[in-house]
């Protein structure tokens, strides 16, 4: 039987390729304490179907290359998106919080 794998897609950058990060629990063997363990593995996506942030399911097959022996089964869900602003909008932005701070300040 096949091993099946559920985690969020971390990279989507390279062709029919995806980066999938699965987390789990797991209990230390001595202290009996849980911890969060974070795992990658590299998916075969043939469709490039899949993006950042998705929840896929991917499923082990044959050695597809050197780091890929999992390949993509379904997208569970899709991500909601995020919001990345470009630098010199983050330094605008900064900026007139600084100037309205500075000029507050004086004013009391």
């Amino acid at each position: 039987m096949a091993k099946t794998l559920i985690g969020t897609v971390a990279s989507d950058v390279a062709d029919k390729t995806i980066t999938v990060t699965v987390t789990s629990r797991e209990t230390h063997p001595v202290y009996g304490k849980q911890y969060t363990v974070n795992r990658s593995y590299a998916a075969h996506d043939e469709n490039n179907d899949a993006k950042k942030g998705d929840l896929v399911r991917i499923v082990e097959t044959r050695p597809i290359s050197k780091r890929k022996s999992f390949k993509l089964d379904e997208i569970v869900r899709r991500s909601v998106g995020s919001i990345e602003l470009k630098e010199d909008v983050n330094e605008a932005v900064a900026d007139k919080i600084d100037h309205d701070h500075d000029e507050a300040g004086e004013n009391k």
